[in-house]
């Protein structure tokens, strides 16, 4: 068994690699820390982040095709956020850029979804205080996000 701890980054294959590098820095904040030229590549740090790359980047060109909805492979990355404020501020700047797609509430997780140019699909989410989770220790639902109400309870705590 090899005992991991948490992901340490992400890598995707994309299209247009400055279309993505743009999408990942404008929507998501993150920072391009390094580019490969050789290997069309770049690689991104998230805000606040320890880690010396969270997303990888490689450039396949105009000609690579999308990921095929509904065969294996990658679902979607989640990124967390330290408040449900954070979250909220999310909500704006997906919808603002035409990306949100959807949102949930996971019990343990409040979660948002949006889906990068090559249609990569990534979630934001904001973790309840882990003595907060009650039965959604050991429980995956998938509930209506009431987002509003969740920050009336919530603002201000931090998690991550």
């Amino acid at each position: 068994m090899i005992a991991v701890r948490r992901l340490n980054h992400a890598v995707l294959f994309v299209s247009d690699l400055d279309r993505a590098v743009g999408f990942y820095c404008n929507v998501l904040g993150m920072q391009v820390i390094a580019r490969e030229p050789r290997a069309n590549a770049a690689f991104l740090r998230a805000s606040g982040s320890d880690n010396h790359h969270d997303l990888g980047l490689f450039g396949l060109g105009s000609a690579a095709s999308g990921p095929p909805r509904g065969h294996t492979g990658l679902y979607h990355l989640a990124w967390q956020v330290d408040t449900i404020d954070e979250l909220t501020e999310a909500r704006e700047v997906l919808v603002a850029a035409g990306v949100l797609g959807g949102e949930s509430s996971h019990g343990a997780t409040k979660s948002l979804y949006g889906v990068d140019p090559d249609g990569n699909e990534f979630e934001i989410m904001w973790l309840l205080p882990r003595e907060d989770w009650g039965a959604y220790e050991s429980a995956a639902t998938v509930d209506r996000l009431d987002l509003p109400t969740e920050l009336s309870r919530w603002s201000g705590v931090s998690t991550a």
